[in-house]
Order: C-alpha cells, then sequence, then structure tokens
C-alpha cells in the first residue's frame, strides 16, 4: 500500500530509447539499514555569491536576529549587555565618584555598572558626586531600553512558528499506472496536520537563446493533485510526463547536460498554532532516480490496523522496464 496523491491518468510518454546506468547506491533494498527521516535543511539553498547589493549602515538586524540560532542570537544579547556594561564601566573610570570602588580598578567600575543596570544595589558602592549620578540616571534609562529591545526580541523568537516538514532525499521518475511519473515525497515531521497544504513544483534548466545568451528558464510542472486538506505524515506528488510536460523525451543525460534542477515548495496552516508555514527543497540532477519508486511505508497488520513506517521515508524500491520507459 503506497501513500501517493493518486493515479495518473494519461498517455504514456515516449522517452529515450536506451537505459543508462544508474549507480545502485541510488535504490535502497528493503534489508539496508533504516534511518529516520531528516528534515530539510538550509544547506538547499543555491550557494550564489552576490555582488553590488545594497546593505544598511547596521544591516537588518532583527531580521538577521530572528534567522540567527539560539546559541547565536543569546549569545549576542549576552555580548551586548556585557559590551554595554564595559563602555559605562570606563564611563565611571574616568568620572570617578563611586564610593566604595577602587578609583583605578574597571573591574569594581564594571561590577559598580552591572548592579546599576541590573537594579541590584548592594550598598557596598553607591555614587557619591553629581557627574557619578548623572552617569547613573543615564545608565538607568539605557537599561530599561535594552531590557525591554532583549525582552522583545526574544519573545519574537521564540514565538516565530518554524515547520518540520521533510521530504524524501531524492526524487524518482518511474511508472505509475502505464504513465512515467515524476515521484516527490514529503510528509510532516510533526504528529499535527497542515492544513489546507499547497505543493508547488518547478524545473529550472539551462538553455541558449538565439542570440547566444545563456537563460535559465523556470517552469511549472502540473501535479494531479497539488492541494491536501491536511498533509500529515507522508504523502506523494505525482506529476505525469505526457506529451505537455516539460520532462517529455528527457533522459537521464540530458538533465545533466541542462542542469535541470527541481525546486518544491510547501504552504500550508499548522493546525495547533494556527500560523501559516512553509518550507522549500531542491533536488539536482543527481538526486533525480529514474526507474524507481517510492518504498511502501503503508501496511497493514493482521488485525486491520494501518501501520506507517517512517523508517522507510527515504528508500527507494525498483520498478520494471517498459518498452517507453526502459530504465530498470
Amino acid at each position: 500500500m503506497s501513500s501517493s496523491s493518486g493515479a495518473a491518468a494519461a498517455q504514456p510518454s515516449r522517452l529515450a530509447a536506451a537505459p543508462v546506468p544508474r549507480h545502485p547506491s541510488r535504490v535502497t533494498s528493503p534489508a539496508a539499514p533504516r534511518r529516520k527521516p531528516a528534515r530539510a535543511a538550509p544547506t538547499t539553498e543555491d550557494q550564489v555569491r552576490v555582488i553590488g547589493a545594497k546593505h544598511p549602515p547596521l544591516g537588518d538586524l532583527y531580521h538577521a536576529f530572528l534567522r540567527a540560532s539560539w546559541p547565536a542570537a543569546l549569545g549576542a544579547i549576552v555580548a551586548g549587555y556585557l559590551g554595554l556594561n564595559a563602555c559605562f564601566a570606563l564611563a565611571y573610570r574616568l568620572l570617578g565618584g563611586v564610593r566604595g570602588a577602587d578609583p583605578g580598578s574597571f573591574a569594581d567600575a564594571f561590577y559598580f555598572s552591572v548592579q546599576t543596570m541590573g537594579t541590584i544595589g548592594y550598598g557596598a558602592m553607591f555614587p557619591a558626586t553629581r557627574a557619578a549620578n548623572v552617569l547613573v540616571v543615564m545608565e538607568s534609562v539605557c537599561g530599561l531600553v535594552v531590557t525591554a529591545v532583549a525582552t522583545g526580541l526574544v519573545f519574537s523568537k521564540f514565538s516565530l512558528t518554524t515547520s518540520r516538514l521533510v521530504f524524501a532525499e531524492r526524487a524518482v521518475i518511474g511508472i505509475m499506472d502505464g504513465v512515467p511519473t515524476l515521484m516527490l515525497r514529503l510528509g510532516n515531521e510533526r504528529s499535527n496536520r497542515i492544513i489546507e497544504a499547497l505543493v508547488r513544483v518547478a524545473m529550472v534548466r539551462t538553455e541558449r537563446t538565439r542570440e547566444g545568451t545563456v537563460f535559465y528558464r523556470m517552469t511549472d510542472l502540473v501535479l494531479t493533485r497539488e492541494r491536501s486538506p491536511a498533509l500529515s505524515r507522508s504523502w506523494t506528488a505525482l506529476h505525469p510526463i505526457t506529451a505537455a510536460s516539460p520532462l517529455h523525451g528527457q533522459t537521464p543525460a540530458s538533465l545533466k547536460a541542462n542542469e535541470v534542477e527541481l525546486f518544491v515548495t510547501v504552504v500550508g496552516i499548522d493546525d495547533t498554532s494556527l500560523q501559516s508555514v512553509h518550507a522549500r527543497y531542491r533536488y539536482t540532477d543527481d538526486n533525480i532516480v529514474w526507474g524507481a519508486r517510492h518504498a511502501d511505508v503503508l501496511s497493514e497488520d493482521p488485525d486491520g490496523t494501518l501501520v506507517l513506517d517512517l523508517h522507510k521515508f527515504h528508500e527507494l524500491t525498483p520498478t520494471a522496464p517498459t518498452p517507453d520507459f526502459p530504465y530498470p
């Protein structure tokens, strides 16, 4: 039993006439070690070096903070807090007027700054001059602002909804109801559902115009069903390779020569947080396996219970070749 979006109802299309060797490791046998599904990682993005882009003086710090990992974000807050206290400590050391602190000790000035900004006030050190009191007022106001900003940043990052959508490591092209079909497996790694999930697949390939200019053309691939009412653990998107398909007549060699890539995007509503979530994945020509399908993840116990085995999420099963699709 296979989890898929449905059967492709179309006439088979003529592809290549000769089989193309494929590395045996691309199809996993049933005896191969099982692995847990891996989430889509940011490494699937294109590695593009941008030249000439405009950058604000301080950059988009808020966006960078939200995109940073939690250790990096918290480290930035701690570093900013300590750096600000160090600046005030230098001012206290230059102005003096802190009773109980060694006038030449940066450490005492730093500790007094931390106590002031944190509104601790042990009483062992306190301002004794007008200049020191003015500096304490300035630091207190600055501490309020910094605390509010840091709290807002942490809350924004904490409340940021992230998806845990998982994509199969390889896309496959095999026979489905007699029709060569591109198959893409995806699913939700969480136990909840993505409501009204919309899947889009675009193919990008390198072309050369009549003027000799290299052109990267993006073409949408029509799926048999691009919307799922409730995306859960596993779903297979199908694109029949008919005469109207951009993949019609393509071979593994032509995909490699044209530098074909597949971009998959998923958008939906998380039924727990009721917020929009999205994910994307990229398949290069090396990640497209010909003459295979995704292994069945659904099975049925003798008592009639359906079993969803996510250990087989990335495994592939070979398909039988046909005269119109001579790939083993």
